[in-house]
């Protein structure tokens, strides 16, 4: 299984970018979305250091909602 991470673009530096999500901070390659209007504090799903998609900030919010219910799941089946 695959997991794409929604993260905010902080800055960007060419076809670099540093991102965070969850107050967790990584350069992200922005190669593969050379087409599109990037900016700051815009939102991109991140999969192996890679941004693959711009999403908007409400699918960021219900991406990490489900993820974060999963692993509240997971720890509940762990205790």
């Amino acid at each position: 299984m695959c997991l794409g991470i929604p993260m905010r673009i902080l800055e960007i530096d060419g076809f670099n970018a540093r991102c965070e999500a969850k107050g967790v901070e990584r350069d992200v390659s922005l190669f593969m979305l050379q087409g599109e209007d990037l900016s700051a504090n815009d939102y991109v799903v991140v999969h192996v250091g890679y941004a693959i998609q711009k999403i908007t900030p409400s699918e960021a919010q219900s991406a990490w909602e489900l993820y974060d219910q999963m692993l509240a799941s997971e720890q509940r089946e762990e205790a």
